[in-house]
């Protein structure tokens, strides 16, 4: 089989191991006495609500409302699904964040909150706390997006900003919460993914004073101001373990990283390729990350170590790009150009690097493929690696060749995918 095929075909398979439609349903409890409300953030929130209006009773209680990306939603009859802002939160998530949680507060003890979190959701479920305004949330993300932040890192900064994330969402009910969760973070704890609703919240307003201080932030008057009261004691901080509200919450992992990985892996040994699964939480710059797992692949096709050819060398995690350019791109596209220059033209040698959502940063592609013959074709065209990395151009290079891999929204979201083919 063309490896392209194999490639885009692995990808697929990663997703279809994520898809809320087929894994929601087995997480559904039995409806409770009371309300099932249900509330929830993140790309995957569309699906997710759609997957439990199929497979709920239809003669039990069922309200609610979700929040997803636009161009994300899916039509449903008995669980509104309103679409806003994101990777930078907007007044619509503003205005949705502020009705789920008035939804939360107004349940009782026979009562169940059905919460259904995904990748995305810190932005989308955006409800500034008291002293803030939306333009200071705004602000302070894309700040923070741009200085290549890692996502726990991010979040432990919205968190404080919040009034509905850090645990907040699971302390203002006194129903019975179970959140079912799609993991977009490194590691698959429930803090970091949508900045934790439903989750108790390690960090501290001094911790987030140290987060901005490190990447040197300089965020607006007003969210300093509160992030310095709160590190002073003048105002309470984020729910911790041990909290009372969390007794009565379950926060449950439905899909990860690793599941789509394995099946990625499934899909190569199906075509005869033995796969190496590298992990599901790398970190770091791209552009570094693929000078490592460049290196990796060289030593297969040359040395046969770790591993004798054919092997799908397979990772996922959620790299950052601290952005020098004007290009347009994200982490994939920059990783696999980062790769084709320290690659060099090896032969037998291709790749995929795609985000499961389907959007690289914030263009329209998923990702790219990376043939053999890459460098040699680009500079046919008059078409330089370097210059388009230095610029953060991933997206204009791969254009450029017709390598992009465009998917649409795919509903669901863990995090990064990438396999180095090495023939």
């Amino acid at each position: 089989m063309d490896p392209r095929d194999i490639l885009v075909g692995s990808f697929r398979a990663a997703l279809a191991a994520a898809d809320p439609l087929q894994i929601v349903p087995r997480h559904l409890p039995p409806p409770p006495r009371g309300r099932t409300v249900v509330v929830g953030a993140g790309k995957a929130a569309g699906a997710m609500a759609a997957a439990v209006e199929a497979h709920w009773p239809a003669t039990a209680s069922l309200e609610g409302l979700v929040i997803t990306r636009y161009g994300h939603g899916l039509p449903t009859r008995r669980i509104r699904v309103i679409e806003a802002g994101h990777p930078v939160p907007d007044e619509q998530g503003e205005a949705a964040a502020r009705e789920i949680l008035a939804a939360a507060q107004a349940l009782g003890p026979d009562d169940l909150l059905l919460v259904l979190v995904s990748g995305g959701g810190s932005a989308l479920l955006s409800l500034p706390a008291p002293g803030m305004a939306m333009a200071d949330l705004k602000a302070v993300t894309r700040q923070l997006l741009a200085c290549g932040a890692p996502i726990e890192e991010m979040n432990a900064v919205r968190k404080h900003l919040s009034a509905i994330q850090g645990g907040r969402l699971a302390a203002a009910t006194r129903a019975r919460v179970l959140a079912l969760i799609v993991s977009d973070v490194t590691g698959d704890d429930p803090t970091h993914i949508a900045s934790g609703p439903c989750a108790p919240d390690p960090t501290t307003y001094r911790d987030a004073l140290d987060i901005l201080a490190r990447h040197r932030v300089e965020p607006p008057a007003a969210v300093r101001r509160r992030l310095e009261d709160g590190a002073a004691g003048r105002m309470p901080e984020t729910p911790k373990a041990g909290d009372p509200a969390f007794e009565r919450t379950e926060n449950r992992l439905i899909a990860t990283a690793h599941a789509s990985l394995m099946a990625a892996s499934a899909h190569f040994e199906s075509h005869g390729v033995r796969s190496l699964v590298l992990g599901d939480s790398v970190t770091g710059e791209s552009r570094e990350v693929a000078k490592v797992y460049a290196a990796l692949a060289r030593e297969v096709r040359l040395h046969g170590q770790p591993a004798a050819s054919p092997v799908a060398l397979i990772s996922g995690g959620e790299t950052t790009v601290t952005l020098r350019g004007k290009g347009r791109g994200g982490r994939c596209t920059e990783f696999l150009l980062s790769l084709a220059i320290a690659l060099d033209g090896l032969d037998e040698t291709w790749a995929i690097a795609c985000d499961t959502d389907g959007i690289d940063g914030s263009e329209d592609n998923a990702g790219a493929l990376l043939t053999a013959d890459a460098l040699c074709r680009a500079r046919a065209k008059g078409v330089s690696a370097r210059a388009r990395l230095d610029d953060n151009d991933g997206y204009g290079f791969f254009e450029q060749l017709g390598d992009l891999v465009v998917t649409g929204p795919t509903r669901t979201n863990v995090n990064d995918y990438r396999a180095i083919l090495v023939r």
